[in-house]
């Protein structure tokens, strides 16, 4: 399965390179994503989840890296989900900071079965990697994510933050809200 997404963050292009180039990072945005340890500049393990809560590792290798541009990777051994892409960091038009651009193949178990449970579980990789690119922009250019009192509760919001269910105005809350005439 393919994916190819991009997002512009409002950040200096070496600014937004260091910080994916510092692979601890990915799992401060990356939803599914819960670790990244690197052995040197080229290795490192992954650990996500996966479908219905299930855990997934593997071992990646970068096979590019032109620094403030480019990071390319691919995994590496025996993985229950094979992958590779290339994240590309170019200047925004008009001085309006980086756009970054993720091109990423997902070998899904189980072939066309595979990716239509994993849409049903949630976990489509396209729909990830959008998501992703939200928090990285977030946490670049506020230092957090931000959810929403209106965002449904889901797994993703789930991790972050616990968010109490809707109730309905006090008395005292609609009179505020029609502007203290009631």
């Amino acid at each position: 399965m393919q994916t190819l997404a991009a997002i512009t963050i409002n950040r200096p292009r070496e600014e937004v390179y260091a910080f994916w180039r510092d692979f601890a990072n990915l799992a401060r945005f990356m939803q599914h994503l819960e670790s990244v340890e690197t052995s040197d500049e080229r290795h490192s393990h992954w650990k996500a989840r996966g479908p219905a809560g299930s855990a997934v590792e593997w071992d990646a290798v970068v096979t590019e890296d032109e620094p403030t541009t480019r990071i390319a990777w691919q995994s590496e051994g025996s993985t229950p989900v094979a992958n590779h892409g290339i994240v590309q960091f170019t200047d925004a038009p008009a001085q309006q900071g980086t756009e970054v651009m993720v091109a990423l193949e997902v070998e899904v178990p189980a072939g066309a079965a595979g990716q239509i449970a994993a849409k049903l579980f949630g976990e489509d990789p396209a729909q990830q990697v959008r998501d992703d690119l939200r928090h990285a922009k977030q946490i670049l250019e506020t230092g957090e994510i931000v959810f929403s009192e209106a965002n449904p509760v889901g797994s993703q919001v789930k991790r972050f933050a616990k968010q109490r269910p809707a109730q309905p105005l006090t008395d005292r809350e609609l009179e505020m809200a029609e502007g203290g005439q009631r």
